[in-house]
């Protein structure tokens, strides 16, 4: 789940850097990539250990069939963690990937207000994608991340096991979302394929 945020969040600011590029992208060189996939996973790594060395803890997670952090767990060791986690892994790659969107969108409607004409949907179907994928991050990762919290401040049994499946599910999905989305409001990449 967390490698998957960062990665929609590294994938927005490359995005936002490839647009907004001046000079031709080098497509022989992938050391840009390579480093956004370490990065990625470096980071992931940083907040998925913690509970194996006593910060908080795994386990079973909704009704039993998957595992994740302890939501349920009351103690300051754990809700510190929760927090953490809310923050650091939510909070932090959602503002990313708005800031990189929304620069991307500003780029793209400066230019298209320099040069009329064909510009004007270029932008609105750059507008399109932007709010269909930040939409799409919220309705994945908001409900997880709700059910989450409650399970871990609100009061016990608030949460049935299973009322957690389906932010779960859909928490787990988000990475399906991007690329499809992003091949059917994309004109080049439908073009290429």
């Amino acid at each position: 789940g967390i490698i998957s945020l960062i990665s929609l969040a590294v994938l927005s600011y490359e995005r936002y850097c490839t647009m907004t590029r001046t000079t031709e992208a080098d497509t022989t060189n992938y050391r840009k990539t390579w480093t956004g996939i370490i990065l990625s996973w470096t980071y992931s790594l940083l907040w998925t250990v913690p509970p194996l060395l006593g910060w908080s803890s795994y386990g079973p997670e909704g009704p039993g069939i998957t595992c994740s952090v302890n939501w349920h767990s009351k103690d300051a060791n754990n809700a510190s963690y929760i927090i953490c986690l809310f923050i650091f892994c939510l909070v932090i790659p959602f503002a990313i990937i708005v800031y990189s969107y929304g620069k991307l969108f500003c780029a793209v409607r400066q230019v298209s207000s320099i040069h009329r004409g064909p510009g004007r949907g270029r932008e609105q179907r750059i507008l399109v994608m932007v709010l269909v994928m930040v939409v799409c991050f919220l309705l994945c990762w908001l409900p997880y991340a709700a059910v989450a919290l409650i399970a871990t401040f609100g009061r016990p049994g608030l949460i049935s096991p299973a009322a957690s499946i389906i932010p779960a599910i859909l928490a787990k999905s988000s990475t399906v979302y991007n690329p499809i989305i992003y091949v059917f409001l994309n004109k080049q990449v439908r073009e290429m394929l």
